[in-house]
């Protein structure tokens, strides 16, 4: 009879589940190993047998939010027409940020960097080429500088709303919000689209 394994997946899930949330709300220094393993109802060896150290735990919160991230803007996939395909990534963005707060202040306001050899300018990673890329389809034949600033202003509009959403700085239900979100997205998008 084989084993059984006392470190599961579900395990290491709710252990990076707990670190995120930790480091969202006090900070990267506040991780420990204990506090983690505690507020996760295990022990300290269990976090050392699944990712070996503190550090490398913190890494892969950040990992696994990019991972997560990523999964939600490849749900998206490309049709035939480049502006829904921008208007689906926004919606992704949010919804994504919406549904794993804590990852996403993680990625974006801890800075915690992730450790798959990813470039550490937010340009250059896979996550924000597939927005490029999106652009360059929308602006067929537009020369990259125009691609990268329409880029660039989609993304920081996208993410402007979502961290004010999530800071509870936007009025209105969820249903109010998210038509505001469109609204603006189909409002700037227009004008950062425009040759």
């Amino acid at each position: 009879m084989a084993r059984p394994r006392l470190h599961d997946d579900a395990l290491r899930t709710r252990l990076l589940e707990v670190t995120s949330q930790v480091i969202s709300s006090d900070g990267e220094g506040a991780v420990t190993v204990r506090k983690v393993a505690a507020e996760a109802g295990t022990s300290a060896s269990a976090v050392y047998a699944l990712f070996g150290s503190r550090e490398a735990l913190v890494e892969a919160v950040s990992d696994e939010g990019f991972r997560r991230f990523a999964e939600h803007l490849g749900a998206v996939g490309q049709s035939d027409d480049p502006a829904t395909d921008l208007r689906d990534l926004g919606r992704a963005y949010r919804t994504f940020a919406l549904a794993d707060p804590h990852f996403y202040r993680v990625m974006f306001y801890r800075g915690v960097s992730p450790t798959d050899g990813e470039p550490a300018s937010a340009v250059d990673r896979p996550t924000f080429r597939v927005l490029h890329d999106a652009v360059a389809r929308a602006l067929d034949g537009a020369p990259d500088e125009h691609v990268q600033s329409a880029a660039v202003g989609l993304w920081g509009l996208v993410h402007g709303l979502v961290s004010l959403e999530l800071a509870g700085l936007l009025p209105g239900d969820q249903d109010a919000r998210e038509a505001a979100f469109d609204q603006a997205a189909r409002t700037v998008a227009s004008a950062l689209l425009s040759h």
